[in-house]
């Protein structure tokens, strides 16, 4: 027996359960699913907060919108790369014990920056450093916590969980930009990060008392684990590949985040030298996105629509043509542009909460974390070619046209799942 390791370390707090799709969370449900969430929506919040003190001090200290896609790389990149390992460990271990480890290494990664500021020994190499390290942890921390939601909560309630997960990350966003905004102007740096720490040891705390049902998995020889990791990965891949809907819908993903993702990344770059704005015209425009995408998360979960698919495409499409609106608007009407961006936030959750709701529906339970992992993994990667590919043209063209072009290039590929049978046909109810 000293051969075999547990697949399923026994936490305690973690329930084994039969791979079935209609798994009955109990009668306790709403308050497990709504501790879980509230602590890792404060630890959102932290971390919503540091990337925007992080995107600004490099936009203020250097102007670059290279040193802006830099940035964006490293955010992004080392999730993209390891999202595939960190959703094959959410489906065989603990995504309770996920969550706490990286949750506490962002921490501890975020106390290095937080004194390298108040030392004023900081460059942008920690800050990219620190935040690549960050992105590696978020590859383990969001399949671990989106494939959590399908066994907190009954399947009925999947598409209003997604709604109300997306409200209560949208009320980050509104929260997070303005709190950066006035810490920036009344407190050091170092001690604007330490926000972070502390929403994110309020994200850690509930994790140590509420129970996350697992998946029962097959116990493998020591030895042949890192091979069972890999045959596990390539089973994800496998349901990916042969379903005739979720394949297209993975690609026209890919390619509306290569086209869209800069702009996000180079929004404070468009205040700064387009409408002329600071700190707190960006924290303005980004809280309003905020409360849009709040606006939209509660919509959704009001409707609770069925057709995802429809709603998905035309979501992600209004979405980038409210975009490319926002840089259209002329230098001295700062106030239309964040309408335009206001609606950008609503229209996004219309695409994105179905999106959820139709993974957590049509993905058996114990692939779940996979099957997400891998989506993050090819948007995470198709965000830093498109960044890398900005960059240069970025210095031919104006930031407002460059946003104009990316907007209306991610409507087109949005729409272009219209042409798709499979995809449209593709159903909550399959399974």
């Amino acid at each position: 027996m000293n051969n075999i390791v547990p697949v399923r370390p026994d936490d305690g707090l973690t329930q084994p359960l039969p791979q079935s799709a209609e798994y009955d969370p109990g009668p306790d449900w709403r308050w497990r699913f709504w501790s879980v969430f509230s602590g890792q929506a404060l630890s959102l919040i932290g971390s919503a907060l540091t990337q925007f003190v992080l995107l600004w001090w490099i936009t203020d200290t250097t102007g670059s919108l290279s040193a802006l896609a830099t940035a964006g790389m490293a955010a992004l990149l080392p999730q993209a790369l390891l999202a595939p390992l960190g959703g094959t460990l959410a489906d065989r271990y603990s995504r309770r014990i996920i969550m706490i480890v990286a949750d506490v290494i962002s921490a501890l990664c975020m106390a290095v920056l937080i004194a390298l500021f108040l030392t004023g020994d900081v460059d942008l190499t920690h800050v990219y450093v620190m935040m690549a390290i960050r992105s590696a942890m978020q590859a383990f921390q969001s399949p671990a916590a989106a494939a959590s939601v399908a066994m907190l909560v009954p399947r009925p309630f999947l598409t209003r969980a997604a709604g109300l997960n997306q409200a209560v990350q949208s009320m980050t966003v509104v929260a997070a930009a303005p709190l950066g905004a006035f810490a920036l102007g009344v407190m050091p740096i170092g001690w604007a990060l330490a926000i972070d720490v502390a929403t994110a040891i309020a994200g850690i705390v509930p994790l140590l008392f509420v129970a996350i049902p697992q998946p029962s998995v097959r116990t493998v020889p020591r030895g042949a684990l890192a091979v069972s990791l890999w045959a596990e990965f390539r089973e994800g891949v496998a349901l990916v590949w042969s379903s005739p809907g979720l394949r297209p819908l993975y690609a026209v993903l890919a390619g509306v985040v290569l086209v869209i993702m800069p702009a996000f990344t180079l929004v404070p770059l468009l205040v700064k030298d387009h409408f002329g704005g600071g700190a707190a015209e960006v924290a303005l425009m980004e809280g309003l996105s905020g409360v849009g995408m709040l606006l939209g998360g509660l919509l959704v979960a009001a409707m609770a629509p069925r057709r995802h698919i429809v709603w998905i495409l035309f979501g992600f499409a209004a979405s980038c043509l409210s975009l490319a609106l926002t840089a259209l608007v002329p230098r001295d009407m700062f106030g239309a542009a964040i309408t335009w961006w206001f609606l950008c936030g609503v229209t996004f959750v219309f695409g994105n909460a179905p999106l959820m709701a139709l993974l957590q529906a049509v993905v058996p339970h114990h692939l779940q974390g996979r099957a997400l992992s891998l989506l993050n993994a090819i948007m995470g990667l198709a965000a830093p070619v498109s960044l890398a590919v900005v960059s240069p043209l970025g210095e031919i063209i104006d930031v407002s046209t460059l946003f104009v072009v990316i907007g209306v290039s991610g409507a087109a590929v949005s729409l272009s799942g219209l042409l798709s049978r499979p995809l449209l046909a593709l159903r909550a109810e399959q399974t």
